[in-house]
């Protein structure tokens, strides 16, 4: 059975959040993680969903042209549901009364970004994608403070909200400029006025462009970061280090090389040089971190250069490197988080010192924390060493050996600080011996994020050969 309506997913999310909405309110008690059982299910339920939907040569695009359901849009909401399956799973085992207590409103506004994600990933005309991206961004302020009684909680969601605001606001700015010089809110018609060659678009796209750094976390829009990632619950930072990235990263396919049309080469330079600041000051920033939480946030600040590295590239196989760096950063980076977060629940710490002889107490766990710090450093042969192969390799090929070498230079300096906590789990000696216990739910999601980056890692082909039929009719 196939799917025909391009709109499917978003109507299964719509109902999923209904479903939630009314446990909501018909809940008795103080422990509602029933409702958070059913928005996992129903999540798997419409990934499952997902694999019916037609190709986009069936799915004529909708709303005139401001919808379409192609196969980036496919493959982006799969990669979506799949983040959001596993850190809704792992989040199940919390013990924090507070989830327990509030976790319809914790899964109400999971889903409610969620769904803007999905619309974003379709969104072809600039005013449905800004909506796309509030709806999207709007519960994540509210979801970093969620722990109310945590005055660093609520310090660190005020920080991310003023910020995202202010990007917001330069975003909005930055797509009325476009629109007053093309005339239109269409993609299409942004790619026919830039290829004219309007001061006033280029301007406007130029100040969107800050608005989308923010988004994905580039330096020097990184600020909130740290600060939120420290403070919120580990299974939700998970969640939000890679979905909404990868929701920004889509969206910037969409803006930069369907609205520039044949001139995208005009995005190398300045995508080249974002990579660069990028990489550099998330692997400088990363390397005297204590705290392991901050350490993966400035991690996946650099991991987000590397990113930039494939989009500037502005290639069919930059853009599909991108795509197969972001599957592999779900996997690798999620799966570190949720370690820290096992770590940090036994331990009542999430310094770097509690992983201390963990190889000893828990063999399977440090396991598990090596290979997604080995995917995050790019070692043979997990997935994320061919994610950056790949990147370096896209970029190579569109002349940019500077910024490849410069790449592969900060890569080796990001060894340093993963193999810290290595050393910390496999040479030095355990406070304690005590064995780490793992929620049955929490380790079912590790055992997903191990697979992801074993599998990707052995056999990347089918997943390469996806991205790139994604990627090619972009160009």
């Amino acid at each position: 059975m196939t799917v025909t309506s391009p709109f499917a997913l978003e109507i299964g999310l719509g109902v999923l959040v209904l479903l939630v909405f009314l446990a909501t309110l018909f809940a008795r008690g103080d422990d509602r993680r029933a409702i958070g059982w059913l928005a996992t299910i129903g999540v798997l339920v419409v990934l499952a969903g997902s694999f019916l939907v037609a190709p986009a040569s069936t799915v004529p695009p909708a709303l005139g042209g401001m919808f379409v359901l192609d196969g980036l849009a496919i493959f982006a909401k799969r990669l979506f549901l799949i983040a959001t399956f596993i850190g809704l799973l792992a989040g199940l085992s919390s013990t924090d009364p507070v989830f327990a207590r509030r976790s319809g409103e914790y899964h109400l506004l999971v889903l409610t970004s969620l769904l803007g994600m999905c619309v974003l990933a379709s969104a072809r005309d600039l005013i449905l994608l800004f909506l796309a991206f509030e709806l999207m961004s709007i519960p994540l302020y509210v979801l970093s403070g969620f722990v109310k009684r945590d005055a660093i909680a609520v310090e660190a969601a005020l920080k991310f909200f003023l910020v995202g605001s202010v990007s917001s606001a330069v975003m909005a700015y930055g797509l009325s400029f476009v629109y007053g010089a093309a005339g239109t809110t269409s993609l299409a018609g942004v790619a026919k006025a830039f290829a004219a060659g309007s001061p006033l678009l280029v301007l406007g796209l130029l100040a969107a462009f800050a608005g989308f750094a923010f988004k994905i976390a580039a330096f020097p829009f990184h600020m909130w970061v740290p600060d939120t990632y420290e403070a919120a619950s580990t299974p939700f930072v998970a969640w939000l280090s890679v979905a909404p990235k990868a929701a920004g990263f889509v969206a910037l396919f969409r803006v930069y090389y369907e609205g520039a049309g044949e001139r995208v080469v005009a995005w190398i330079p300045i995508a080249a040089g974002l990579a660069t600041i990028t990489m550099l000051a998330g692997n400088l920033m990363a390397l005297p971190q204590q705290n392991t939480k901050r350490l993966l946030a400035y991690s996946g600040i650099a991991q987000i250069g590397y990113m930039l590295v494939g989009f500037a590239a502005a290639s069919a196989s930059g853009t599909a490197m991108v795509l197969f760096y972001l599957v592999a950063y779900v996997f690798g980076n999620m799966g570190a988080f949720l370690v820290v977060d096992a770590v940090a629940r036994f331990e009542g710490s999430e310094s770097t010192a509690a992983f201390r002889g963990l190889a000893q107490r828990s063999p399977l766990l440090a396991l598990s924390m090596l290979l997604f710090l080995l995917s995050l450093g790019g070692i043979p042969f997990v997935a994320g060493f061919w994610a950056k192969l790949y990147v370096f390799w896209a970029a190579a090929a569109a002349g940019l050996y500077w910024l490849v070498l410069v790449g592969a230079i900060l890569t080796v300096v990001a060894l340093f600080y993963y193999l810290v906590i290595a050393k910390r789990m496999y040479i030095e000696a355990p406070e304690r011996a005590a064995r780490i216990r793992v929620a049955p739910t929490l380790a079912i999601a590790l055992l997903l994020c191990v697979l992801g980056v074993v599998v990707l890692g052995v056999y990347p082909k089918p997943l390469v050969m996806a991205a790139l039929r994604v990627a090619t009719p972009l160009f």
